[in-house]
């Protein structure tokens, strides 16, 4: 945190330098024009034009030479504004200040999900927001999937793993990959404050849709062969009859010229729109690819592996746009209509340009999607690589076989979205499939905090990221929560009918045959209803969890359930506790084993001023 405050405060002065250059520079631009203006006057008006001409010629270089330096400082005032911007960014996700933290993609309306919005994953104030440093849509979308993954796929997590280290050490390398990415736009000054800030996020798919839009024009080859073959003709007779005069034949040949170069004009007419089309989404990519294409990747080979699309010197992007932009220079004739019109009489101009064209856009669908694919999956693990290297206490997982004695135990792990200063951290251990930790506790003591800071942290080590832990070692599981159930005007469902759905799709979910066992978090079982029925359904539904497939915690108020533990080999109470001090509730947050033996739903009532008696108060 020291450093980034003090690579601010050196930006800072940076910027302040160059305002003063910027300033100097449009005076000193100001002079030239006035004083060439007056000295170009003059000079014309005592000695005639040849001496005015080259005084002229003199202020005219000095003035383009001030431009030129003048826009050098705007390009450097802009990329420094940015990798301030960026270096602010880190410094607000280390400290949790969320107003400063940019936006990520909203989170979708319809979405149905096992645990997303119970563990914060997504949303607002989530574990997304926190991490997504992505500049394109998808490199945001692709974090977000892997953090949501309901079945972990343990080849992938060890492959994004290996990738997350090796590029956690490159801050740099990082911090370029979201500084080209921005500055690619020509309005760059608008593509910064909109790209740092989180919005309007790249789109990148766009330019695959009109790609794959494009349709190949199977006419273009035959009719340019037919075409050059008719201007070589047409060109050697017409030489021939102004060296020997034999006449007109040249039009003998250059009449079927025309019928056919006018019947190509359909498919060679959009040539310079898709051309510019296509150079400009390869401009705004040229800057991230170009970082991609340069960059030494020594001591690294993992991450080289997964750069090499920009590696091979035929097919590497900046050859891909050389090409388009001749084709633009080439097709930008038309803008010229004399010079166009003589052009194509002579030589089928157009029609090479079309097919010209044609064979990029054919080989940029194969190629821009593995170097897109490349870009977003970069993205997306910068992302959890930023999250390491601004979390040096944070610690990768250690994945367990199916075999191994050890099926998840953690030692001081703490929830990734409280701050360092104040966060609290516990160690849990579960021994064997079947377990359940049934966790008892007043109201504000932590309970439902616990429950998801062990599944974000699952969500955080499945994505390939470090964890808030001191040591994990865990199987791979499959993740189930019911902690914030809401119920559903759109589709009729009370509270209580939603609740009873989600619980049945866990019950569901622990029973399925499967290779990946489930890791289920309950947070008050059945709040929807009375307590009598509470209490008799949240019993039963304990004992069909108990034994099965998987492991989990459930957050409870009814003390009565503790007393399953009695019946169910599997079941450990544990409890947060809560004290008074001063006329102040305090809690440590911390796990201790056995029932809770305390409640303070009546202290809270009454510190809060509510008209609860003392003799009712003692009777609890």
């Amino acid at each position: 945190m020291e450093a980034l405050e003090r690579q601010v405060r050196r930006l800072d002065q940076r910027l302040a330098h160059l305002h003063q250059q910027s300033d100097r520079l449009i005076r000193w631009r100001l002079l030239v024009f006035l004083l060439g203006t007056a000295v170009s006057l003059y000079t014309l008006w005592q000695y005639g034009p040849w001496l005015w001409g080259g005084i002229s010629a003199i202020f005219v270089i000095g003035f383009a030479y001030t431009v030129r330096q003048h826009r050098h400082i705007d390009t450097a005032t802009t990329q420094h504004k940015i990798w301030q911007q960026i270096k602010q960014m880190h410094l607000a996700r280390m400290r949790l200040e969320w107003d400063a933290i940019p936006e990520t993609l909203p989170v979708p309306p319809d979405l149905e999900h096992p645990f997303a919005r119970d563990l914060d994953v997504i949303g607002h104030r989530s574990l997304h927001r926190l991490l997504d440093t992505a500049v394109s849509q998808q490199g945001s979308i692709r974090l977000r999937d892997w953090l949501l993954e309901t079945t972990p796929n343990p080849e992938e997590t060890a492959v994004r793993q290996t990738l997350i280290r090796e590029l956690t050490d490159l801050s740099s390398f990082r911090d370029r990959l979201i500084l080209h990415a921005i500055i690619g736009d020509e309005d760059k000054e608008t593509e910064a404050a909109t790209a740092v800030s989180g919005h309007n996020k790249w789109p990148g798919q766009r330019l695959l849709d009109w790609l794959n839009q494009q349709k190949p024009a199977p006419t273009l080859r035959p009719a340019l062969i037919i075409l050059s073959l008719l201007a070589v003709s047409n060109i050697t007779l017409l030489l021939l009859d102004i060296a020997r005069g034999i006449g007109p034949w040249y039009l003998v040949s250059w009449i079927p010229y025309a019928i056919i170069a006018a019947l190509q004009i359909r498919q060679t007419a959009p040539l310079f729109e898709d051309a510019s089309f296509l150079a400009d989404g390869l401009r705004k990519l040229q800057a991230i690819f170009h970082l991609l294409e340069t960059y030494h990747y020594s001591g690294r080979p993992h991450l080289r592996n997964l750069c090499a699309p920009f590696l091979d010197e035929e097919k590497r992007p900046s050859t891909q746009l050389h090409r388009i932009s001749r084709i633009i220079a080439g097709a930008g004739i038309r803008f010229n209509p004399a010079l166009w019109l003589l052009l194509n009489t002579l030589l089928p101009w157009d029609s090479y340009f079309a097919y010209r064209m044609n064979q990029a856009s054919a080989d940029l669908q194969t190629l821009l999607p593995n170097w897109l694919d490349t870009w977003y999956q970069l993205e997306a693990l910068s992302s959890l690589a930023h999250f390491a290297y601004l979390n040096p206490a944070a610690q990768y997982p250690e994945f367990t076989p199916v075999d191994s004695s050890i099926l998840f135990k953690t030692q001081r792990i703490g929830h990734p979205l409280i701050p360092t200063a104040t966060r609290i951290c516990n160690d849990v251990q579960f021994a064997q499939l079947g377990d359940i930790f049934l966790i008892t506790g007043s109201n504000m003591a932590g309970k439902s905090t616990f429950l998801r800071t062990l599944g974000i942290n699952l969500c955080l080590a499945y994505a390939g990221g470090p964890v808030i832990a001191q040591q994990l070692q865990t199987r791979f599981f499959r993740l189930y929560t019911s902690i914030q159930v809401a119920d559903s005007l759109a589709h009729g469902f009370s509270f209580f009918y939603a609740e009873v759905r989600r619980l049945q799709a866990m019950l569901t979910a622990l029973q399925q045959p499967t290779a990946v066992p489930l890791f289920f978090l309950i947070d008050e079982i059945f709040r929807g209803t009375n307590n009598r029925e509470r209490l008799i359904g949240s019993r039963e539904y304990v004992r069909a969890l108990a034994g099965g497939f998987g492991i989990g915690a459930i957050a409870t108020h009814d003390l009565e359930l503790v007393k399953l533990a009695d019946e169910l080999p599997g079941l450990g109470n544990f409890h947060f506790r809560d004290d008074v001090a001063d006329g102040r509730m305090t809690f440590d947050y911390k796990l201790h084993p056995g029932p809770c033996p305390t409640t303070n739903a009546l202290k809270i009532m009454r510190l809060a001023g509510l008209p609860i008696s003392q003799s009712a108060y003692q009777a609890n």
